[in-house]
């Protein structure tokens, strides 16, 4: 599993596929202000980003997929350790 719940922040690990979209969805609906580490992220679906672009979580960290660090990072707004 890429999405998980580590009591204090949802962490995105390895690839993220689509099949994980609905999963960081129910997550972060489930916890609202938990933080998104998404450092570990090698790959991430559009479903995903959709998700993140929607809910607005804060995110820790630089994302590992370098298309979503360069172009999406700035599109969801800023975080406090960024």
């Amino acid at each position: 599993m890429s999405v998980r719940h580590d009591g204090d922040m949802i962490r995105l690990e390895g690839a993220c596929p689509v099949e994980e979209a609905e999963t960081l969805a129910a997550l972060l609906l489930a916890h609202p202000g938990v933080g998104v580490e998404w450092s570990g992220c090698t790959g991430l679906h559009t479903a995903l980003v959709q998700v993140l672009l929607r809910l607005r979580p804060p995110l820790h960290g630089t994302c590992g997929d370098p298309f979503a660090a360069r172009w999406l990072a700035p599109l969801l707004g800023p975080a406090a350790d960024r």
